[in-house]
């Protein structure tokens, strides 16, 4: 398996954690569970698409920015955006 198929393969999988995540909050609502702990897994969910925004960009940044592309970045440059874009994201 390719480097870009196993990080697909994981991609997936946090969707899929990030699904039973929100399921859990649902569940949650519907017993009228103690609003601390909604909150608690609402701030996980958060966290886990920020999480999976941060490297679907960064992905986007090294294979579509840098490689093969007609305005290529530096890599220098490429880390940059990196570091900025995760920083927006906490």
């Amino acid at each position: 398996m390719s480097s870009h198929g196993r990080e697909k393969v994981k991609l997936l999988q946090r969707v899929r954690k990030l699904r039973g995540q929100l399921d859990a909050v649902e569940r949650a609502l519907n017993a009228d569970e103690d609003c601390g702990d909604q909150l608690m897994q609402l701030a996980a969910v958060r966290g886990g698409v920020n999480s999976l925004m941060g490297e679907v960009l960064e992905d986007h940044i090294r294979f579509h920015l840098t490689l093969g592309s007609k305005e290529q970045l530096t890599p220098e440059l490429a880390e940059d955006l990196i570091d900025l874009v995760r920083t927006y994201l906490k």
